[in-house]
């Protein structure tokens, strides 16, 4: 709570993930993420599949990449760079350039 009340960023992240997890506070949301993985089910994946990452992402720091590493299906990884304008999370500094890389 006391990061919430100094970091911006923190709070709008925790706020969102209670909002989007349906729980009433920030120790229920991190224990409820416990419950959420690809162990066991990545390989059920057959669609070719886009993974997408920034490089400066705060949220989901490296979890693109071990995603796109247990994929066996057709796919591909685009890293979105600082030199791009695109590096933080949803590559937000560039939708131009994400919707050109998604989408093309």
């Amino acid at each position: 709570m006391e990061l919430m009340e100094s970091d911006p960023n923190i709070r709008f992240n925790m706020k969102h993930g209670m909002w989007t997890a349906g729980t009433s506070t920030p120790f229920e949301l991190i224990q409820g993420a416990k419950d959420y993985s690809m162990r066991g089910i990545i390989a059920n994946i057959k669609c070719p599949t886009l993974v997408l990452e920034a490089e400066n992402d705060d949220s989901f720091p490296g979890q693109p990449k071990k995603v796109f590493d247990s994929l066996t299906c057709p796919k591909k990884h685009i890293l979105f760079t600082t030199e791009e304008g695109a590096e933080e999370h949803c590559h937000s500094g560039a939708p131009a350039l994400s919707n050109q890389r998604i989408f093309g």
